[in-house]
C-alpha cells in the first residue's frame, strides 16, 4: 500500500534517504564508503547555470569529486572528499509517495555513483 506523503520533514526525508541507501545493491553501497551523502534543499543557482540546466528541468543530485580512475596517491592534495548532494525540493516535486521518494533517491544515487566510477550521462544504465 502506498503512503501519500508529499512533503516529509527534513528529518523524515533523511530517514527515507537512509532507507534508500540500505536498499542499494551491495556493489553500489560499497562505493558509498568513501563518499559523503548530503541532503540540500535546492541546487545552487550557480550549479544550474554552470551545467546549463533549463529552468523547467530539475536537478535531483550532483556528484562532486574525482572519478575513481582519476584519483592518485601522487595528486596535489587539497582536494575535497567526494560527495553526492541530493536535492530534497526537486525530488519532492517529482514524487508523490514515500515509496517513490525512496526509489528516486536510489536511482539518483546509482546515477551519481556512475559519475564516481567515471561514466558520462550517456553511459548510465538509466
Amino acid at each position: 500500500m502506498s503512503t501519500r506523503h508529499r512533503h516529509p520533514s527534513g528529518e523524515a526525508f533523511a530517514r527515507l534517504v537512509q532507507q534508500a541507501i540500505a536498499d542499494l545493491p551491495a556493489e553500489y553501497a560499497m562505493l558509498l564508503d568513501t563518499i559523503a551523502v548530503v541532503v540540500e534543499e535546492e541546487p545552487p543557482r550557480q550549479v544550474l547555470d554552470d551545467m546549463e540546466i533549463d529552468p523547467e528541468e530539475e536537478l535531483l543530485g550532483l556528484y562532486q569529486g574525482l572519478p575513481i580512475g582519476d584519483e592518485s596517491f601522487f595528486g596535489s592534495g587539497g582536494e575535497h572528499p567526494a560527495r553526492i548532494a541530493l536535492y530534497r525540493g526537486p525530488i519532492l516535486r517529482l514524487c508523490e509517495t514515500e515509496e517513490e521518494i525512496v526509489q528516486e533517491v536510489c536511482d539518483t544515487l546509482v546515477h551519481e555513483l556512475g559519475h564516481h566510477v567515471g561514466l558520462d550521462d550517456d553511459e548510465m544504465p538509466y
